[in-house]
């Protein structure tokens, strides 16, 4: 947030609909559709059978049977949605069924162009992002409310456990969102009860996206690669035939594409490093047009930190530190489950050392590399993680 930029802009109240934001559920897409209107059975059909199809190196051919569909009986948001969760999944096996050193150059036109198609319509790149890894990917598996994956790729139960674990952080950010939009009424209102009731609900929300849920343990991951930018296995990234002739690259699914972060930056007026915040912007272009826009909305809102400081409220500082610190703990948080389920799984699957109930994928594939060294969306993940982390305790207000 920057104080004063366009602060005549900022609608008061902030609508959360108006960014296609849930009440109940945040930025996660609320009752996901979990199956395509009739024509579109043959993308399904292959979607929910992906970990066989590519242990059992049968997917490329499968996708070299599949009819090319014409996406113009798609209708609505969760349809779409849907159909580039789908097309993105398969997608992501077809290119990597073989592993890094099995890559290919050319996506076949009968999935590239409906692929290109649904991601123009819904503002999205044409791979598998954040938004299509968790935020359309739930659905309630029984009457008790059990989640359960929409589709799936090799991993095993560890995969399955890595979504859900994170959809549910994404959950626990909910009433962060609201008190984000709390807190800017309240500085348009000069209303400092309210704000500081806001920033300790806000503190109290990240706190909660540091717990691990009850009843999900952390998976021990199975690794899937799932960039074609700043990848050595696709240095010069896919073509998309039927779209351009000339390759283009893109970054895979990455956590730094969540726009809850993004969010709770602006409000607390956290700045990193030149490097990393070039990085976070170009993860936004992953979000859904909405969520960037919310995004947008709250770095031109009057600035939160230069309002605390110019108060001279005690409690204000102290509950505006309380999120700081909350915000750093959560990094660190991160840092923890990237070592461990992660670089570390990369690690032991490299050495063979992967547990064998985990490996639903084809056994002869190498595990990808670059994974240690670098995140799923291609930054270089521990220098990365640790720069934003440093940073985000360098906003606290000092006494």
């Amino acid at each position: 947030m920057e104080g004063g930029e366009g602060t005549e802009e900022t609608p008061l109240p902030l609508v959360l609909t108006r960014f296609q934001l849930s009440e109940e559920y945040g930025f996660l897409l609320p009752d996901p559709l979990t199956e395509l209107p009739e024509p579109y059975g043959p993308w399904m059909e292959i979607a929910h059978d992906l970990p066989q199809l590519i242990a059992s190196h049968q997917l490329r051919s499968q996708v070299h049977q599949m009819p090319q569909l014409s996406t113009q009986h798609l209708r609505g948001r969760e349809e779409l949605h849907l159909a580039h969760l789908v097309l993105s999944f398969i997608t992501m096996g077809y290119l990597w069924q073989e592993g890094e050193e099995g890559t290919v150059k050319v996506l076949p036109q009968n999935l590239a162009v409906p692929f290109w198609e649904v991601s123009q319509a819904l503002g999205l790149p044409p791979i598998l992002s954040h938004t299509d890894f968790v935020l359309a990917n739930w659905r309630r598996k029984n009457p008790n409310r059990n989640l359960d994956t929409i589709i799936s790729l090799p991993g095993g139960e560890s995969l399955r456990g890595f979504i859900l674990v994170t959809l549910l952080v994404e959950k626990a950010a909910v009433p962060g969102i609201k008190a984000i939009v709390q807190a800017i009424c309240a500085i348009l209102q000069l209303d400092e009860e309210t704000l500081h009731k806001a920033l300790q609900e806000l503190a109290e929300a990240i706190g909660d996206m540091s717990k691990p849920p009850r009843g999900h343990s952390l998976p021990d991951f199975h690794v899937f690669p799932l960039s074609w930018k700043d990848n050595p296995a696709m240095p010069d990234g896919l073509i998309y035939e039927g779209v351009s002739d000339e390759p283009m690259a893109y970054s895979g699914g990455s956590a730094a594409q969540s726009t809850i972060l993004h969010a709770f930056d602006e409000l607390l007026g956290i700045r990193h490093s030149e490097e990393s915040t070039a990085f976070l912007h170009r993860m936004r272009d992953y979000m859904p047009p909405p969520h960037r826009a919310f995004v947008e909305e709250i770095h031109r809102a009057p600035s939160l930190k230069q309002h605390v400081l110019s108060s001279g409220d005690a409690r204000l500082c102290t509950a505006f530190n309380r999120c700081i610190s909350a915000l750093a703990e959560f990094r660190s948080y991160h840092i923890t489950i990237v070592t461990k389920y992660i670089t570390v799984a990369a690690a032991k699957a490299k050495a063979g050392q992967a547990d064998p109930g985990d490996r639903a994928g084809p056994s002869a594939v190498k595990p990808p590399s670059a994974l240690e060294a670098k995140g799923t969306g291609g930054s270089h993940i521990f220098s990365f993680l640790k720069s934003v982390r440093d940073t985000t305790r360098e906003g606290m207000i000092s006494a």
